[in-house]
């Protein structure tokens, strides 16, 4: 039998973890031959409602789930993990400015990030979820020192998965019509769906679209506030669509994306002038089992410099805000 990979999962009894823990061990993420053991992080006060949700994953019978740990520590919780979802995070409370809220969640990320370091598996491979997830990973990257920082990753695939349906359905076209729709920038209202380069049904997406000042418009503004309209419709954040996503991003790192590229934000290595080390999303090609490379060459215009520097800017802002935290 295969060795069962170590996932952790933190947050483990929220909505996003409620969606996300069924499909990993039900094999969406690494494979139908690919056993799994979960460990589940959670505070204190969620640890009773983790416990049911343990029960429902011991009802569903999954023949790859081969072990459910819990625990109240991440060091504890990331013993010897493999891949590390990184869910949980306070979320913003009415009236608390974006700043507020990274000053709040930084401290819990410099924890974890101690405890990647010292705990987890030397192959461990980590997406960021919790908000604000760029800045997130870049605090727990940097308080891990001794990991290489090409194993810290955060996630903008639910802004591109966001972005490719909206496309599709503005020209008519299936989702898997849509190709290189990569997402630059932060996890936030600034990031950039960069639509100029991408193709749908083989046509430039501009020419696909048929307007372009819908395309720098309407569509970038849907993008960018995709998230604040499904709080006001349902009264909740996103959940299922985030746990697709952070599902689809560990799933290309896992196996490989081939000449495909996907939107993921990386540390930098200084392509198309984002500073060195900034955890930035990008055009990346995945290897497999946690490798990557940022794909270099794509050229923007004016409007998507200008667009790409807005999003650059608040990321520096934020990295200020915890500059302290990552010494």
């Amino acid at each position: 039998m295969t060795q069962p990979l170590r996932v952790a999962v933190t947050g483990a009894a929220g909505n996003i973890s409620y969606s996300l823990l069924f499909r990993l061990a039900a094999g969406d993420c690494y494979g139908s031959n690919q056993p799994v053991i979960l460990q589940l992080l959670e505070i204190p006060p969620a640890m009773k409602a983790l416990e049911g949700v343990v029960m429902e994953l011991q009802d569903c019978a999954f023949p790859l789930l081969a072990g459910i740990e819990t625990s109240d520590d991440p060091k504890v919780a990331f013993r010897g993990a493999n891949q590390i979802f990184l869910v949980g995070s306070r979320p913003r409370s009415k009236g608390m400015e974006r700043n507020e809220l990274i000053a709040v969640n930084g401290p819990i990320f410099v924890g974890q990030g101690r405890a990647i370091q010292e705990h987890a598996a030397k192959d461990v491979f980590v997406v960021t979820v919790g908000n604000p997830c760029n800045t997130n990973a870049f605090i727990a990257m940097k308080n891990a020192p001794e990991v290489p920082r090409s194993r810290f990753t955060a996630m903008t695939r639910l802004d591109q998965n966001r972005a490719v349906a909206q496309l599709a359905l503005k020209t008519g076209k299936p989702v898997s019509a849509v190709e290189n729709l990569i997402i630059y920038g932060n996890h936030s209202s600034t990031m950039f769906p960069d639509f100029a380069n991408a193709k749908v049904a083989g046509q430039s997406a501009v020419q696909a679209a048929g307007d372009a000042a819908w395309l720098q418009g309407p569509y970038l503004k849907t993008i960018q506030q995709r998230g604040a309209a499904i709080i006001e419709a349902r009264g909740a954040s996103s959940a299922a669509s985030a746990a697709a996503a952070a599902i689809d991003h560990m799933r290309d790192a896992w196996f490989g994306t081939g000449e495909r590229c996907v939107s993921m934000a990386v540390p930098s290595d200084g392509s198309y002038g984002i500073p060195d080390g900034t955890m930035f999303s990008l055009p990346v090609r995945c290897k497999g089992k946690g490798q990557w490379e940022i794909v270099k060459g794509a050229s923007h215009d004016a409007f998507a410099k200008a667009k790409i520097a807005e999003t650059l800017k608040e990321l520096q802002d934020e990295a200020a805000v915890v500059k302290d935290l990552c010494n």
